[in-house]
């Protein structure tokens, strides 16, 4: 049974509904301020849940671990999606290995809960990088489990949508300036799982990303 649900959550795909283009910020003197630049850090998220309208059982513990869990994954999906590009020799710049990057952290007293105290530039020299991604996503619900994912397959009601609102930073290690930004805004099926979101939206995110190699 437990392969049966395993296979059943492969196929469910989150599926973009009504999107608005991104807005995109990228700072003038993008090319002079970064052409010195080799190694990005991805940090892990900051992931909100609306806790209008939930379940009894999604307490504020169920939130907050949902929340917490969720932020690793986005930080490793973002990762992969970059290595992805990265490999096809499309940026001029490499990115830190995220367990690396959250052992270093670890071990600076830095952590999930405090990470939003320290400036972008403090995170940067902790790690040894020239530049940082940070990033938060908003939803109006939770992900669902396993028999949510049978529901939606077997019955096909998937619920009302999940609104996801995602916002990408990078900013300089050295100047702790903004020097790109990516608002998304998308809705989904309640069916979709923290890894599928994550992937549909950095492959997105990540074909935007700056630092792209000049091909003349």
């Amino acid at each position: 049974m437990l392969k049966y649900l395993r296979i059943l959550s492969v196929l469910v795909v989150f599926v973009f509904a009504g999107c608005a283009e991104p807005t995109i910020y990228t700072k003038p003197e993008f090319s002079d301020v970064t052409k010195s630049h080799q190694k990005v850090a991805i940090l892990p998220f900051t992931v909100t849940i609306d806790s209008k309208n939930q379940s009894k059982e999604f307490t504020f513990e169920v939130a907050k671990k949902s929340e917490r869990d969720e932020a690793y994954v986005f930080q490793q999906q973002m990762y992969s999606q970059f290595l992805k590009q990265q490999a096809k020799g499309m940026y001029t710049v490499e990115f830190q290995d995220t367990e690396y990057s959250n052992t270093v952290l670890a071990k600076s007293g830095v952590n999930y809960d405090n990470i939003n105290t320290y400036t972008k530039s403090d995170i940067a020299k902790i790690l040894g990088v020239d530049a940082v991604i940070s990033g938060t996503i908003k939803r109006s619900k939770p992900m669902s489990g396993a028999g949510a994912v049978v529901m939606v397959i077997l019955v096909g009601v998937s619920g009302s949508t999940n609104r996801v609102d995602v916002t990408i930073n990078l900013h300089d290690g050295m100047s702790n300036e903004l020097l790109w930004k990516y608002d998304h805004e998308a809705s989904g099926s309640l069916g979709s799982s923290p890894e599928g979101l994550a992937k549909s939206l950095m492959k997105g995110i990540s074909k935007d990303f700056p630092y792209k190699k000049d091909k003349n």
